[in-house]
């Protein structure tokens, strides 16, 4: 395990808020079970945003036609959908939503080349609402399989959400599982798939970044 490289700064903010509040907190608060329940709390913070940020070593699941999840978290939108940035087709969308305790390093889906890269600007809609994926802040990236196939995904901003790192070059070759980005507190992917791929999982399933099987091409 390590801590993406973009999220030490942030971390750095947690920790030396944390030592300032953890000081104040002996030196003002003189009620023995207040003072300690609110170091423990302090300290929790702390291990819970360094789990945040951590980036765990995966193995890819599946073959060179399967896509697997870009994040950890829950499938929450499978439907069909018009995608209009780069594949102007109609697609079928998978949306994997990560909450406050799942890891959001983002990972490739699949072996490729990217295509296609765009960041968008937009809201902090709370992710799980579908209107999020057009309205808020996201970046999108179209790219092609070994086998041929053009696929594109969406790292969307949340509510709490202000920051979405994404290591996608036009041009560049990938390999799936490994890490492209991150986004920072509660958001979403969204991604989209031919319509004759064979979807390998259903709404309100629990998914695994790298080594869950969403669908084969």
């Amino acid at each position: 395990m390590r801590i993406d490289r973009d999220s030490l700064g942030s971390l750095a903010i947690v920790y030396g808020c944390s030592a300032a509040i953890i000081a104040a907190v002996l030196c003002f608060v003189h009620v023995p079970w207040l003072r300690w329940s609110l170091i423990v709390l302090i300290l929790w913070v702390c291990v819970w945003q360094t789990a945040f940020f951590r980036v765990p070593k995966r193995t890819r699941g599946g073959t060179e036609r399967s896509i697997t999840s870009v994040a950890d978290g829950k499938v929450v939108i499978l439907e069909r959908a018009f995608e209009d940035h780069f594949l102007h087709r109609e697609c079928i969308q998978i949306s994997v939503y990560m909450n406050f305790f799942d890891v959001h390093a983002n990972f490739w889906p699949s072996d490729g080349e990217i295509l296609y890269y765009r960041y968008h600007p937009g809201e902090h809609f709370l992710a799980f609402k579908p209107k999020a994926s057009e309205e808020n802040e996201h970046s999108c990236i179209g790219m092609r399989t070994p086998s041929g196939h053009e696929i594109l995904f969406k790292q969307l901003a949340g509510g709490f959400a202000r920051r979405i790192v994404c290591y996608a070059r036009e041009g560049e070759s990938v390999r799936g599982g490994e890490q492209c980005g991150i986004i920072k507190f509660g958001s979403r992917i969204d991604l989209f798939l031919p319509v004759d791929a064979d979807i390998k999982v259903k709404v309100g399933d629990v998914v695994r970044a790298c080594e869950t099987v969403l669908a084969e091409l």
